[in-house]
């Protein structure tokens, strides 16, 4: 397991420093979240397209500039939440690091909590499978990932993939 996404909570980032060794990403929707708390509603639109500037770059480099140039723009009106930017930018960028074609998928927890939650809403129709291959059908069917990565296994539920 090269990565590990997640919310910031600081019991989880301890456990994966020392159980995994692998890479942190914070995930982008949340970050999005308490980034914008910061900000009055009537502002978050503009705030939020201010900050997504940062997450179409091509390269970690210039995503890393960008968000520092916009929390720079931020900082006067709104220092909490600039300082928070400052604070939490390598772990909001840590997708960057990986093959461009994953890092839509690598970004957000979402795409994970969706499917658990499609897959526990088929499990409670079926109520029982048969065997383990049911499941993994199942589980490949919604995924979005194809069924052949690493023997089959969907890699952001059990870290399997060849990243």
């Amino acid at each position: 397991m090269k990565l590990v996404i997640s919310d910031a909570h600081e019991g989880l980032k301890a456990a994966i420093r020392r159980v995994f060794s692998a890479s942190w990403q914070r995930c982008r929707v949340h970050w999005m979240r308490n980034a914008l708390s910061y900000v009055a509603k009537t502002q978050q639109n503009m705030v939020a397209a201010a900050l997504r500037q940062a997450f179409i770059q091509p390269d970690r480099a210039q995503a890393s500039q960008t968000l520092r140039h916009v929390a720079d723009q931020l900082r006067q009106k709104w220092p909490k939440l600039a300082a928070f930017i400052d604070d939490s930018e390598t772990d909001v960028l840590s997708h960057l690091d990986f093959p461009e074609q994953h890092r839509t998928r690598l970004h957000s927890t979402n795409p994970l909590e969706r499917l658990n939650k499609e897959v526990k809403r088929r499990a409670d129709v079926v109520g029982i499978f048969p065997n383990e291959p049911s499941i993994v059908r199942l589980r490949s069917q919604r995924s979005g990932w194809p069924s052949g990565v690493s023997g089959g296994e969907d890699p952001r539920i059990n870290g399997a993939g060849s990243w």
